[in-house]
């Protein structure tokens, strides 16, 4: 059940990744640079002038773009979480699901870019579905279980961000304008069809959630919570009193700047050194994505069985920093897959071991708050890592992104080391 309501979810969050330079290029068509956008270029354009990159511009709006929306997910993350601990998770998913689905609504109608924006608001401030499902899994598990059941999310997500680009891609090239030109006058678009897939599976969401998701935390546990409330993220995060959580969500957000850093910088490595195009990158990725759902959703399973989480996780770190050096130096296309296959395998084992050992630490009444926060640092660290793995690329090389990436990694495995083993 937690597994189909994240993948739903997760494809239509990700349906709007292959957009991004076309969306800004019909903004820009149909507002030229006034308003809102033409400020926010402005600044943009000031940044890659400052770097020397001005050919980057394009690419460094879609990370700012993409920034906005993490960085409302980084702050928003924990409140969601401190809600489904206190409140039940059932009620909080249908929340945040409807809440998402008003934001594809307003991108629907989006006919400028100044509701654009709003809507990108609108799903970032509601995007606590993450957070609570896979406090969901942590309720209805053992403690024994628990890190092979985080495998589960971690497969949905995988599989998710593989579907969604690609029906993102797909439904773009269906302008209902040019067949309705007069929907124009309610904010129709070119980009409506991608929306309205969003939307509708948002609401195919709802109502899943409502008929089948029964309630998985206790009135007992949820008497046991603090009251939720909003508050700085980052006092949330040094607020945890448990070191071991502490230096958890460390290792987990160094690990989560490196994987950022390659993700956004990959297609670029492979259109600079090989020429790849569009739809070789589409394959790059996608490839990418079936060793990462093979990873989460079958290996880490199986090796939980015979290894404790700070092993799996330590193997993980290992795999992936082995994995960036080979992909930044592949001179070869064979060399960047054979990279990127150990790569997404170190990945795979990284993110449910570590999800596994934070929902370890965490006491049954913190689950959501804990988790939350852990979402939290993630989506901070898609919110700074895009921009500035781009101007690394453009200033130093596409190598340097990849070797700095190898270095986090490595930081995050002697992190590793004083994590203490959990207790089942």
């Amino acid at each position: 059940m937690i597994f189909l309501t994240l993948y739903i979810d997760l494809i239509g969050f990700s349906i709007i990744f292959p957009l991004g330079p076309d969306l800004l290029t019909h903004y820009l068509n149909l507002e030229g640079t006034t308003g809102a956008l033409g400020w926010m270029l402005g600044q943009v354009n000031a940044l890659a002038r400052s770097f020397g990159i001005e050919s980057y511009a394009p690419v460094l709006f879609g990370g700012v773009l993409s920034s906005v929306f993490s960085i409302l997910q980084f702050i928003f993350a924990p409140f969601w979480g401190s809600v489904s601990d206190r409140r039940g998770r059932r009620g909080v998913l249908m929340l945040s699901v409807a809440g998402t689905a008003a934001g594809y609504f307003l991108w629907l109608v989006s006919g400028s870019f100044w509701l654009f924006l709003v809507s990108r608001i609108v799903s970032g401030a509601f995007s606590g579905n993450i957070s609570v499902a896979t406090a969901a899994v942590a309720d209805v598990t053992t403690r024994a279980e628990r890190s092979k059941a985080m495998g589960i999310v971690g497969a949905a997500f995988g599989l998710g961000l593989v579907t969604g680009p690609g029906i993102g891609a797909f439904a773009a090239r269906f302008n209902l304008l040019d067949s309705y030109p007069s929907l124009a006058r309610f904010g129709i678009n070119p980009f409506s069809v991608p929306a309205l897939i969003a939307l509708g599976l948002c609401v195919l969401n709802l109502v899943w959630i409502q008929r089948r998701f029964k309630e998985t935390l206790s009135v007992a546990t949820r008497e046991e919570s603090l009251e939720p409330r909003l508050r700085n993220p980052i006092s949330a995060i040094l607020g945890l009193g448990n070191p071991a959580l502490r230096r958890a969500n460390l290792v987990a957000f160094v690990f989560s700047v490196a994987f950022v850093a390659m993700e956004s910088s990959l297609t670029f490595l492979a259109t600079r050194r090989f020429g790849y195009s569009s739809w070789e990158n589409g394959l790059l990725l996608g490839f990418l994505g079936i060793c990462a759902v093979v990873t989460q959703g079958y290996i880490v399973r199986k090796l939980l069985v015979r290894m404790e989480e700070i092993r799996v996780l330590m193997t993980g770190l290992a795999l992936t920093t082995v994995g960036l050096l080979m992909v930044g130096f592949a001179q070869q296309p064979w060399l960047l897959y054979s990279g990127i296959a150990v790569l997404a395998a170190g990945a795979g084992l990284v993110n449910p071991a570590t999800s596994g050992l934070i929902s370890l630490y965490a006491g049954p009444a913190e689950q959501g708050r804990v988790l939350g926060i852990f979402r939290s640092l993630g989506s901070l660290s898609r919110a700074i890592t895009p921009v500035c793995a781009g101007i690394l690329f453009w200033w130093r090389g596409g190598a340097s992104v990849f070797v700095a990436g190898a270095a986090m990694s490595l930081v995050s495995l002697f992190l590793c080391a004083a994590l203490p083993k959990p207790v089942k």
